[in-house]
């Protein structure tokens, strides 16, 4: 359990940090440079930045921005968001991003994802993979911004791993976004079961139970957080905030 990890998810729309509920009706939550302020206060040890807007308007990363809050965050700082290109990897790296984020990059053009984890190294490049159960009742691959390829979860995630080299993989239930109701035990064990590179898992953490239980059942290494880092409690106001360590990590757990 010492090696396990939980970090907040910050989701940012061009303008402000949001909070979204299965990825749609995004909530004003604030300033993200606040907001990494006050992590550093509370001395997490690693924060995910997506801009969710980037790749669906097809436009770069805000390169300054990302300095900014590069810049402003004394912890390993994780961006992802409108990522296209192999000069894209390199100038977020000197920005001071220490891993890169990508997902729709992976579905429209892996070859420079293959590129950037060859130039850069693995640890520094992790894939994202979105899901959500379809008509048929089966956990499909999801996107917004471009076609997925056709593979269930686990055949997508050994795409990455194998084929493209990521070096880890962020695995986000889009069902569970924002709900509260915990984490996708089952397809996480499956997938984070079926690769040989950490595995973080996103989606629904609604209480400290729920971070312990998907560290303790399943080979996940890490937990992120989103609802739980930015609000007092389900259907309440907002609050930065994060669990004490000697929460979710008792002493003898």
């Amino acid at each position: 359990m010492a090696s396990k990890r939980v970090m907040p998810v910050l989701l940012f729309d061009g303008r402000g940090l949001v909070k979204t509920i299965r990825f749609r009706n995004p909530r004003y939550i604030g300033d993200p440079i606040n907001a990494i302020r006050i992590y550093n206060e509370k001395e997490v040890d690693e924060l995910v930045f997506l801009d969710i807007r980037a790749s669906e308007e097809k436009r770069s990363p805000r390169f300054d921005y990302v300095r900014e809050c590069a810049s402003e965050c004394f912890m390993p700082f994780s961006y992802g968001g409108g990522v296209s290109s192999l000069d894209d990897f390199g100038k977020l790296y000197r920005l001071g991003v220490e891993k890169v984020i990508v997902n729709t990059l992976t579905h429209s053009n892996p070859g420079v994802v293959r590129e950037a984890t060859r130039n850069y190294g693995s640890t520094s490049v992790v894939g994202c993979i979105d899901y959500r159960q379809s008509l048929f009742g089966t956990q499909q691959v999801y996107s917004k911004s471009s076609k997925p390829a056709r593979r269930n979860v686990v055949d997508h995630a050994k795409h990455l791993t194998e084929e493209l080299g990521v070096g880890e993989l962020m695995l986000q239930s889009v069902d569970r976004d924002g709900t509260w109701t915990g984490y996708d035990l089952e397809m996480i064990g499956s997938v984070a079961s079926a690769v040989r590179v950490p595995v973080i898992a996103c989606g629904g953490a609604g209480s400290i139970a729920d971070i312990r239980q998907v560290l303790e059942q399943t080979p996940a290494n890490a937990a992120a957080i989103g609802s739980m880092a930015v609000y007092q409690k389900k259907g309440m106001g907002v609050l930065i905030s994060f669990p004490s360590p000697s929460l979710v990590f008792p002493e003898g757990a």
